[in-house]
């Protein structure tokens, strides 16, 4: 698994307001494979990164938004908020991508995956590290943790769809959208699924590279968004996902944007990426997600 992923922030203690409707703790017990770990999980804001981040989980959660009964459409997506696992972004890649969903009948269900352990300040941690070269040290952490926060994407899904009815939800309408480090993880579940854990759609947003894997013969629709002019240069990996839908004669489409660099997110920035969700429910609509009630002029 080839991994090129950075942030680099500073941060100020402030409590992170969540606002979900509803906590859940993905496992009942010790998240297999970390059961040992005794990390501390922490929110703040970072002023670099400029928005709250969480660090250090050790029990994945799903943070629910939930959207009015009248609106409900019967569709679910499973959020999962980038930051080079390390930490998430969990306002701009999560609570926010999350509300606006739940605005258009859409059930959000926000990832706390398991994560790098850190220090006092993970972005801060993250970014010398990766400003000093990415060193077998860093490589070995993060190979270590990726496949933990797979496992947890996948566990989300299987307990949203086995949940569904309680959230008014078609357990055939779960998908799975993800930002950077959750990109990768929402474009390593849509090749690794059980028949419980398979998602309906997934939306990798400038999400890291992936191994090479076989399109499944039952392949999710995928929607790909990123920016030509990504820091990162993680661009071609969603064209690369992209070229492997299309070539599978799966449903798949690609925005591109000229600017709008790593990390655009919720971010208003002036520029077309600030509209990419727009996009993003058009094409639910288009693929039939969004068939409940809808407000005039609205999606």
């Amino acid at each position: 698994m080839t991994l090129r992923l950075l942030f680099a922030g500073s941060l100020a203690l402030v409590p992170v307001a969540l606002e979900a409707q509803r906590v859940i703790a993905l496992y009942p017990g010790a998240a297999p494979g970390s059961e040992s770990w005794t990390q501390e999980e922490r929110s703040y804001y970072s002023s670099n990164w400029k928005t709250q981040v969480v660090a250090n989980v050790v029990r994945p959660t799903l943070l629910a938004y939930l959207p009015a009964k009248a609106r409900a459409t019967g569709t679910a997506v499973v959020i999962c908020p980038g930051g080079g696992f390390y930490a998430l972004s969990i306002n701009s890649e999560g609570v926010e991508v999350a509300k606006w969903l739940a605005a258009r009948g859409v059930a959000a269900f926000v990832l706390k995956y398991r994560l790098v352990r850190t220090g006092a300040d993970a972005t801060a941690e993250l970014g010398e590290k990766l400003r000093s070269g990415v060193g077998p040290e860093f490589k070995a952490a993060v190979a270590e943790v990726a496949p933990m926060a797979i496992a947890d994407g996948q566990a989300a899904l299987a307990w949203v769809r086995t949940h569904a009815a309680e959230f008014g939800v078609a357990p055939e309408r779960v998908g799975l959208m993800g930002f950077s480090a959750g990109g990768m993880v929402a474009a390593e579940v849509a090749v690794h699924y059980t028949p419980e854990s398979r998602p309906a759609f997934v939306a990798p947003i400038y999400g890291g590279a992936m191994a090479p894997a076989p399109v499944p013969a039952d392949a999710p629709p995928m929607f790909l968004a990123a920016a030509s002019d990504d820091e990162l240069g993680l661009a071609s990996g969603s064209v690369d996902l992209y070229s492997r839908w299309l070539a599978a004669k799966k449903p798949v489409e690609l925005h591109l944007y000229a600017r709008g660099g790593h990390g655009f997110g919720m971010r208003v920035q002036h520029l077309p990426t600030d509209s990419w969700i727009e996009r993003f429910g058009e094409w639910l609509r288009v693929q039939g997600f969004l068939s409940g009630p809808r407000k005039p002029g609205g999606l």
